[in-house]
């Protein structure tokens, strides 16, 4: 049996999202409305044009089953279904989507991800009480990627100064995006004087919570010009997922050095898309920065750069939006905060729209192929995704 994969077998022609933030005046309906309604349009189609969904939402308090999206767009009496898979369940969501219309089973889908976190508490994300095994102790997720910011500055000698670089840059890309929660520019010596949260990552090495949603319309690439006139419309070359232990810590093998999750989605990808040099290939990336130590493991395990070497190569520019691997020119993760659900397709439509040359923040020159990253849990799982212009 032969394995053809998706790639080329999926466009994108339509892409949309809420602004990102405290959303005290918009509920999970009303955000899942502005992002669905801002893709319908983006892709030129009616609602009613859509023949199934996926939604991801990792929170049962934001919603439970299809009928959280079913109802939200008021879109009835057709498959809607509910992916949860940590952080990466809005890239579920997309992937799901992908396999249907690449199996010739639908020709026009929607995948989009929502999160409501911010009226249940400001402490820290929730379920860490709840869930979890009922013995082992699960750790905050601060502390969780602290043990790999200690581990990294005990093989490589990184600083909290490195970790610190992460943050300016990230905050400098997302104060020029207008649906970023964070707009403001942050120093190294701000970084560097912040409140600790979990040794040795401060308050500004810590993305925030967040609420918002993002949505994308996916057709076939021989149907897409019939919708997009102009031609612009993106399409994906590879989607891979990779899962791992739920408690790593228990595992003695584990490096904390490195991701095994990541690593093996992204051999997976490049395998699919066709990419043997992502230093060279990859044009930019969106990669899940929900701690400063994350971006610069992330950076390594995609093969950006050489093993211990990001905080060198940040330093020299190359993460930078003009840099020769740009990272997170949205702002990441950092700026726009992590509702769980909804950030996975969040990165997709921001690679979209770098792609089509029309990003809202800052504009990557001439992209080709764009990557998302995303990692969720305990480095548990990690989805990647290619995309790029059609030929």
């Amino acid at each position: 049996m032969t394995r053809t994969g998706i790639k080329d077998r999926v466009a994108i022609i339509g892409a949309g999202y809420t602004k990102f933030g405290e959303r005290w005046d918009k509920g999970v309906e009303d955000l899942l409305v502005e992002a669905c309604v801002d893709s319908f349009k983006d892709a030129g189609i009616k609602k009613t044009d859509i023949q199934a969904g996926w939604c991801g939402i990792q929170y049962w308090f934001t919603g439970l089953s299809g009928g959280t999206l079913a109802d939200g767009i008021k879109l009835y009496g057709i498959p809607m279904t509910h992916v949860e898979n940590y952080c990466a369940s809005g890239m579920d969501a997309f992937r799901n989507a992908c396999y249907a219309v690449a199996s010739g089973v639908n020709d026009l889908v929607l995948a989009c991800g929502v999160e409501k976190l911010l009226d249940q508490t400001g402490t820290g994300l929730p379920g860490f009480t709840e869930l979890g095994h009922p013995i082992l102790p699960l750790p905050s997720a601060p502390a969780m990627f602290g043990m790999a910011a200690t581990r990294c500055f005990h093989e490589y000698g990184w600083t909290k100064e490195d970790l610190a670089r992460v943050a300016v840059k990230n905050h400098a890309n997302g104060q020029a995006h207008p649906k970023a929660h964070f707009r403001n520019p942050v120093s190294i010596d701000e970084v560097m004087r912040a409140p600790m949260i979990a040794d040795p990552l401060g308050r500004y090495d810590c993305c925030a919570m967040s609420d918002g949603s993002a949505a994308l319309v996916l057709t076939t690439p021989e149907l897409a010009p019939s919708y997009v006139k102009n031609g612009n419309y993106v399409v994906v070359k590879a989607n891979a997922i990779s899962v791992y232990s739920n408690t790593p810590w228990y595992v003695p093998s584990f490096p904390f050095t490195n991701f095994w999750s990541t690593q093996e989605a992204a051999r997976l990808a490049y395998k699919e898309a066709g990419v043997t040099d992502p230093r060279k290939e990859i044009s930019f990336a969106e990669v899940h920065d929900c701690f400063t130590i994350t971006e610069l493991v992330d950076c390594e395990d995609l093969g950006f750069c050489d093993r211990g070497k990001a905080p060198e190569e940040l330093k020299n520019g190359t993460f930078n939006w003009d840099g020769r691997t740009p990272v997170n020119p949205s702002g990441g993760l950092k700026c726009f905060g992590h509702p769980i659900g909804a950030t996975g397709c969040r990165m997709l439509v921001e690679i979209t729209k770098q792609l089509r040359g029309i990003a809202d923040g800052k504009q990557v020159k001439d992209p080709q192929l764009g990557l998302a990253h995303n990692l969720g849990g305990a480095f548990t799982v990690a989805a990647v995704t290619i995309l790029g212009k059609p030929k």
